[in-house]
């Protein structure tokens, strides 16, 4: 197997240390730090999260897979040259209310800032009203929500509800992205504007949203 093929079997298996040696081995073999992420790093995690919709691995497992993620992203990140001098657009990222997971929303930032747009980030257990404040201190462009567990459903309906009724839902969009939720739920019940089912998705979906505006 290849450095490549052995990181992504190392972040699935939580392997932190062993992932990370294995970044920088890529790297000094002539990985693009962006292919890295893209190709290899997020595709580990969606492996990883098909493997507990499916019941074959638990939240404590794929914590430490995510977290695995994160400190090779963090390696990576001081690699990654901003692809734009002009700011894109300004995006406010936070975890529902009622979920402290952040590893995924923490990627999604790292993405896009990395592609030129700032963020706001919320940080996790954020209440809708919180949102909606950030929203307008900001001048957002886009609200993205992120929630892992089923729990937080409620919470994401409540948040796009409070952004959309407010005065900023004629201009702000919204998307929301984890591993609980899905597109029909997103948009047909909530009335988000999008939904990613990873960070990649998430960054080009914003991109997306903010072109079409």
């Amino acid at each position: 197997m290849g450095t490549l093929d052995l990181l992504k079997q190392a972040v699935m298996e939580g392997k932190r240390k062993e992932a990370m040696q294995l970044t920088q081995r890529a790297v000094e073999e002539g990985a693009d730090p962006h292919e890295i992420i893209n190709g290899w790093l997020i595709p580990a995690l969606n492996a990883v999260g098909e493997k507990f919709e499916k019941r074959e691995m638990f939240v404590p497992e794929m914590m430490i897979s995510a977290k695995s993620m994160q400190a090779c992203v963090d390696l990576l990140k001081p690699l990654i040259k901003r692809e734009q001098a002009v700011a894109r657009g300004t995006v406010v990222l936070g975890t529902v209310f009622g979920d402290l997971h952040d590893i995924g929303k923490n990627l999604v930032k790292m993405l896009l800032e990395s592609s030129g747009f700032q963020v706001a980030d919320l940080g996790q257990n954020v209440p809708p009203d919180r949102f909606l404040e950030a929203a307008r201190e900001h001048n957002a462009d886009v609200v993205g929500l992120s929630s892992l567990l089923t729990t937080g459903d409620s919470h994401v309906q409540q948040t796009v509800r409070a952004i959309k009724e407010s005065e900023m839902g004629g201009r702000v969009k919204v998307i929301c992205g984890g591993a609980a939720l899905t597109s029909k739920f997103v948009v047909e019940v909530c009335g988000a504007d999008a939904y990613a089912k990873d960070a990649a998705e998430g960054v080009k979906k914003i991109a997306d949203l903010l072109q079409n505006r």
